[in-house]
């Protein structure tokens, strides 16, 4: 099967690499050409444009820093709704709002195509390797059909249910993360002026009740100083405002997600919108003087 793939940021270029693996036809496209060259290279086609790249695909992919540049790519001048053919379907990888999903899958309804939304979860350490977490809502069908390009860039694959569905659980996956994220740094913090070593530490929290994938991950970039991530405080505000929305469109008070909210907002004016998610740490360090360094931790992560 034929696909556009259209986003080659950190994330994008990984699951667009796996495409590529598996022997799929793939027309890739970002705003930097540049961001193309390698999967060109491995055995991918530049797209000129979003449109060039869903002309006779089965299936186009996005994967986007924003609902703004995913509404632009669909719907806008040379987007993939002026591209693609019946039958064929838009599959939606980024983090985006549920509503804008549907309004968008209405416009590709109209052009006889299905939509797809697939976020993803689990770090881009694990896109890289082709494990990452597939989150899918959309018709089982549909599902079904491109399944064997999810398994090429996924590993465990969740079919939630309709359209939107998947939206749902993967900013609560996200909104989690960031709370274990503040949590691990105080926890982190309390070991290293509790005069405790902080590798040790990290290893006694993994084997411990209070261990979750954010310590086993952010943890280590954290000690080693990097703060690699790959993942910024820009997205990282922009999937908690869609926790919050949904607390408040559900009837759902979100104390502690909100806490968290505000404390990411202080790292981001600190930091820069474009700095690690995972920098809202040093928030604490710099509060107190104490950096959390320990020997033997990676600056990025190894699938």
């Amino acid at each position: 099967m034929r696909y556009g793939f259209i986003g080659l940021g950190n994330l994008g270029a990984h699951l667009a690499a796996s495409l590529v693996r598996e022997d799929f036809e793939v027309h890739v496209h970002d705003l930097d050409k540049e961001a193309a060259e390698d999967l060109v290279e491995a055995g991918a086609t530049w797209a000129d444009s979003p449109r060039a790249a869903a002309e006779g695909a089965d299936g186009v992919v996005t994967c986007l820093p924003s609902p703004k540049a995913a509404t632009a790519v669909v719907s806008g001048p040379n987007g993939i709704l002026e591209g693609i053919g019946e039958g064929a379907a838009w599959i939606e990888m980024s983090t985006n709002d549920a509503d804008e999903i549907e309004r968008l899958a209405g416009l590709l309804a109209g052009k006889g195509a299905a939509t797809l939304e697939a976020p993803v979860t689990g770090g881009v350490h694990r896109a890289a390797a082709g494990e990452i977490t597939v989150l899918v809502g959309g018709e089982k069908a549909v599902f079904e059909k491109h399944r064997p390009a999810l398994q090429a860039m996924g590993g465990e694959i969740f079919h939630m249910g309709h359209l939107g569905s998947a939206s749902v659980i993967k900013v609560i996956t996200n909104m989690l993360a960031f709370i274990h994220l503040v949590a691990a740094g105080e926890a982190l913090m309390l070991a290293k002026r509790g005069g405790l070593d902080l590798a040790q530490s990290f290893h006694a929290i993994r084997a411990s009740s209070g261990n979750s994938f954010v310590h086993e991950t952010e943890s280590q970039v954290i000690l080693n100083g990097s703060y690699n991530i790959g993942f910024t405080m820009d997205l990282a505000l922009k999937d908690m405002g869609f926790a919050l929305g949904m607390g408040r469109s559900f009837g759902v008070p979100l104390e502690l997600a909100a806490l968290v909210d505000q404390i990411f907002v202080r790292a981001r004016e600190e930091y820069g919108g474009d700095a690690w998610s995972s920098q809202v740490v040093k928030l604490l360090e710099d509060a107190l003087g104490t950096d959390l360094r320990a020997d033997g931790f990676p600056a990025v992560l190894e699938a």
